[in-house]
């Protein structure tokens, strides 16, 4: 790295551009990377922005909707014209920031949204259109002709529209999420942030420093200013030396925090591979930080503003502060010839620097009166013309700027030959991390620019971000912040010894626009939002549109909704909104800013859980076993469940699934329902609590029995069923579905700490500590006779239908017992501690094996509660009531229960509603299908015809015949009717009579045998 405070001068061979004196780069190595296919040279430390500069590069991207010529505006986050592809492959990343993307040797980036090529870019002829393609264009247009829409304007508009290409391949990096800890975060490690991080730090407290970029410093980097007589850049270096040091405090580079949430919480994403071709082995690209702190010090400096004039978009204008930044931290000069045109002293130091680099500076135009700031005496150190009171007119050349117009304060224009333009209309605080708890910004009129009002707690701001804009007075900042950061840790802390500082003004005049005396027309070409296309006639087009609320106008306009978030535009279009409409900038307001700060990849919100761990799967006790019977296994919610399994000799699954329900019906045989959510539910209370949570009444189940309940959701639609058993007078075991049983835990916590906090009850989910396995058929006794020990009755008078109870199994294994059915035929469910879950279904095997005993899936369990009409999944969708399906007669009238006022409204209870059904097709050959439609027979396959649908169906072995459940309008009045299924999809309609739900043992003779 070169010293800041040598001479500078161009530096001759392949990068004309580069200068001396890039204190953030290493000119002793070269690497080569590749732009559009043509290859070119950089240095570490630079970006590809710096890199593309330094080669003589202006031209960089095409806006989104004009797709005109944009060169780099700024040197930091808030780039929006520069957006390049990076990598190719699975690894192409689109939009990204050229001034962000750090080089490597090898890298490959690509211009977007162009076409054919960046120089000649068809699509270009959209400026030609301006006049129709304003504000809310899209809403007043491709009205006509209606048959166009799909044919011609859609197309058209999804060809066009978009930003950048993904890849097409599965990105094969790693992304990971990690948690972090500490008493005092700073973010931004500039000098206001270094300062703090020091003064915290020293303390003792816990301190972790979270900088974006990849060197710590921030604009001490970027000028050419001095600390202790030294070049400023090099105190950062000390400074950060010195945290080193410390043993709590943590830097984390390439580190941006992007959000603040509840608690104390803050999002960061931290670019831990990014600044590589690819991670090393084990190495993720990115990762997503929960960072944890008892305060916060947002030190996250200021971003310039530009100028809004006609011409302000083409490639060679840029901020005044960024070509500072290029000059100093990297050795670019951005152009031969340039004009300054500022509001402000800061922006004048550019002036200075370019003229220290060897840059001719063509002219100052500072749009202050005379003898207003520092411009006439920058002016003559540089020997350059000064125009006091003057304005940017307009901007010669297309790809490139060839000249500039500007008028003086008389309104006299003259012509200046420039190739840069570097404009600084002020600069904004950085304040987004203090909005994303609803607090709104106040505009101060003194800086220009808008100060947080009221802050997060455990929030301090210091710095540029608090618009302390010198040096001096952020390092001050810096540190009294983080002493109180400290001290309200707990910690002891002292404001630490500072560098002296050269002193500077930051004075300013408000300067938004240069549109006075412009003729409208002109304001076309006049850009506030660079990225969206959204010009100063776009503005005053949305006022006189009515669209008056900043809210409004950004979402009338775009503005501010492309990828860099309105961090150069939204000031200014708040200004010009504000004087079209006569206000003043602090009553008209700003918007509100959300998280994230800065775009978040989503790989790194997803980390880890993608493929396989997207989601994660559970296996039963009884997995390894099912897998030794070559099982076929299907996933049911998280669950890998046993769908059939299958024999040698049998050539389809349809063949497997008749062989296990014919065994059930007429033997017996076992399935794993582990996977049903079991909830233990205990208290005083329990009772009153299951009371309200289902339709039907709990409080006088005896203790040993079990009970079939409904819930409803608020609605008065349903929402889960299952069976609840009373173990003791304060103890219930509820089951749930498979598919909800996280949803049921979770209704069921909300009701007791929301709803009724007030009763004694407690419940945990115990779905995993249990394997339940399901015996059923005619010899379900005999075989269980064989594993529950002897001292249990299982005959039906002691242990009837719907009972439960405590047992031992195969010598004193502690179990559950209870007899349910889902079935139809004689059955239990038998529950064992998880454990043990293995051994019960091969000591079932074996002493099963003499009664014809074999495992069913969950195909064949399927089959069988179709045949029995039992509702599940397919028909518990969120769109059926009790009374759709048939349980209307459950909901209680003596008590009330969530969604029992709901569930009484006319439209609920209506007769015409889609009733539970049963389907049997006339042709017991002809297959039904889930999700046909039921119409009336012979009627038109029209949707007006349409009466309901076909929620499940299966092939029933018992039955010889294919059959169905179904909702139909009216249903219960139609058993007998013949009604038409059509398959739109498979182009066939079946012809079915409307028949009982129950097909099988309609008298429920079995399940009590």
């Amino acid at each position: 790295m070169t010293d800041a405070g040598m001479s500078s001068s161009p530096i001759s061979g392949a990068q004309p551009h580069r200068v001396a004196g890039g204190n953030g780069i290493d000119t002793g190595r070269t690497i080569r990377f590749t732009f559009d296919g043509r290859q070119y040279t950089g240095h570490p430390g630079d970006t590809l922005a710096s890199a593309l500069l330094a080669h003589g590069v202006r031209l960089a991207g095409r806006s989104f909707k004009y797709h005109r010529p944009r060169g780099i505006l700024s040197a930091g986050p808030e780039e929006p014209n520069a957006l390049v592809e990076l990598r190719t492959g699975p690894r192409r990343e689109p939009n990204t920031r050229a001034t962000v993307a750090e080089l490597y040797d090898g890298l490959s980036a690509a211009s977007q949204n162009r076409w054919p090529s960046l120089g000649f870019d068809a699509l270009g002829l959209n400026s030609l259109f301006s006049s129709v393609l304003g504000a809310g264009f899209y809403y007043k247009t491709f009205m006509w002709p209606a048959a166009f829409w799909e044919k011609v304007y859609e197309p058209l508009i999804r060809r066009a529209a978009g930003l950048g290409r993904a890849a097409d391949e599965a990105d094969p990096d790693q992304y990971e999420k990690a948690t972090a800890f500490c008493d005092v975060l700073v973010v931004g490690s500039g000098p206001a942030g270094l300062a703090a991080a020091l003064a915290a730090g020293r303390s003792g407290a816990r301190v972790i420093l979270c900088e974006e970029d990849s060197l710590t410093g921030g604009r001490l980097r970027a000028e050419h200013r001095q600390l202790d007589g030294a070049p400023a850049w090099r105190w950062a270096e000390q400074a950060r030396a010195a945290l080193e040091a410390l043993p709590e405090v943590r830097i984390m580079e390439r580190t941006c925090v992007f959000g603040t949430y509840d608690g104390g919480t803050y999002g960061a994403l931290e670019r831990v591979a990014d600044h590589q071709p690819q991670p090393v082995k084990g190495q993720p690209r990115q990762r997503l930080w929960r960072i944890v702190a008892q305060q916060c010090v947002v030190a996250a400096g200021a971003v310039e503003r530009p100028i809004v004039f006609p011409g302000n978009d083409t490639p060679g204008v840029m901020l005044a502060g960024a070509v500072r930044t290029y000059l100093n931290r990297f050795g670019v000069a951005p152009g031969r010839r340039a004009v300054v045109y500022t509001c402000n002293d800061d922006g004048l130091r550019t002036a200075l620097d370019l003229a220290r680099a060897g840059v001719s500076v063509a002219a100052i135009v500072d749009s202050r009166p005379a003898g207003e700031g520092q411009g006439a005496q920058v002016a003559q150190a540089c020997g350059v013309p000064f125009v006091p009171g003057g304005a940017v007119s307009a901007v010669q050349g297309r790809l490139a700027v060839s000249g500039v117009s500007v008028r003086d304060a008389q309104g006299r224009e003259q012509r200046f030959a420039c190739d840069l333009v570097a404009m600084s209309g002020g600069w904004s605080p950085n304040i987004a991390l203090t909005t994303h708890q609803g607090m709104r910004p106040v505009y101060d009129e003194t800086l220009c620019a808008f100060l947080p009002a009221a802050l997060p707690p455990g929030m301090v701001v210091a710095g540029a971000a608090a618009g302390v804009f010198s040096t001096a007075g952020a390092l001050r900042d810096g540190a009294q912040a983080g002493v109180r950061a400290a001290q309200v840790c707990g910690f002891e802390a002292d404001q630490p010894a500072l560098p002296v500082a050269e002193a500077e003004s930051s004075a300013i005049a408000p300067l938004f626009h240069a549109l006075a005396g412009v003729p409208s027309g002109r304001w076309a070409k006049a850009f506030v939002d660079f990225q969206n296309d959204v010009t100063a006639k776009d503005v005053a087009l949305a006022a006189r549109e009515g669209f008056v609320s900043v809210e409004h106008l950004k979402r009338y306009t775009t503005l501010g909704m492309a990828t860099d978030q309105g961090k150069t535009s939204n000031v200014n279009a708040i200004a010009l909104l504000a004087e079209i409409t006569q206000r003043a900038i602090g009553q008209t307001g700003t918007t509100l800013i959300r998280p994230p700060t800065q775009p978040v990849a989503i790989g790194a919100l997803a980390g880890a859980h993608r493929g396989r761990h997207f989601k994660p799967a559970r296996l039963p006790p009884t997995h390894q076993w099912a897998e030794s019977q070559g099982a076929v296994f299907t996933a049911n919610g998280l669950w890998q469940r046993a769908q059939w399994y299958p024999r040698p000799g049998e050539t389809d699954w349809l063949q497997t699934v008749n062989r296990e329900v014919r065994t059930v019906r007429e033997a017996v045989g076992f399935c794993d329902v582990t996977t049903l959510g079991k909830i233990d539910i205990q208290g005083p209370d329990a009772a009153e609590f299951l009371e309200r949570v289902y339709v039907n009444a709990w409080k006088k189940l005896p203790v040993g029995r079990a009970r079939y309940g409904l819930m409803l959701r608020e609605d008065g639609f349903a929402y889960d069923d299952g069976t609840t058993a009373r173990l003791g007078e304060t103890h219930y075991v509820m089951t749930t579905t498979t598919a909800n049983a996280g949803g049921v835990m979770a209704h069921l916590e909300f009701c007791h700490q929301w709803l009724w906090p007030e009763l004694d009850v407690q419940f945990i989910s115990v779905t995993d500590e249990w394997a339940q396995i399901a015996v059923a058929g005619p010899q379900a006794r005999a075989v269980l006779s064989h594993v529950v020990d002897p001292a249990f009755d299982l005959s039906n008078e002691a242990f009837p239908y719907m009972a439960a109870g405590e047992v031992s199994v195969c010598g004193g294994v502690p179990a559950r017992l209870f007899r349910l059915s889902f079935s139809g035929e004689l059955a239990y469910e038998l529950a064992v501690p998880a454990r043990y879950g293995d051994a019960l279904v091969r000591r079932l095997m074996e002493v099963g094996a003499p009664y014809g005993i074999a495992p069913y899936g969950t195909e064949a369990l399927g089959v069988m509660r179709i045949e029995k009409g039992h509702p599940a999944g397919p028909e518990l969708n969120g769109q059926t009531t009790a009374h759709d399906l048939g349980m209307g007669r459950m909901l209680s009238t003596r008590k009330d229960f969530i969604g029992k006022h709901m569930a009484q409204r006319a439209a609920l209870t209506d007769p015409a509603r889609p009733t539970l059904v049963g389907l049997q097709p006339l042709n017991p050959a002809e297959q039904v299908v889930a999700g046909a439609h039921l119409l009336p027979d012979g009627a038109a396959a029209t949707a007006a015809s349409d009466q309901g649908w076909v929620s499940s169906a299966a092939f029933s072995p018992t039955l010889g015949s294919w059959i169905g459940l179904g909702l139909l309008s009216n249903g219960p009045a139609r058993h007998g009717e013949i009604v038409a299924l059509h398959n739109p999809l498979a182009g066939t309609v079946v012809r079915a009579r409307v028949v009982s739900p129950v097909f099988v043992d309609p008298e429920g003779a079995r399940v009590h045998g």
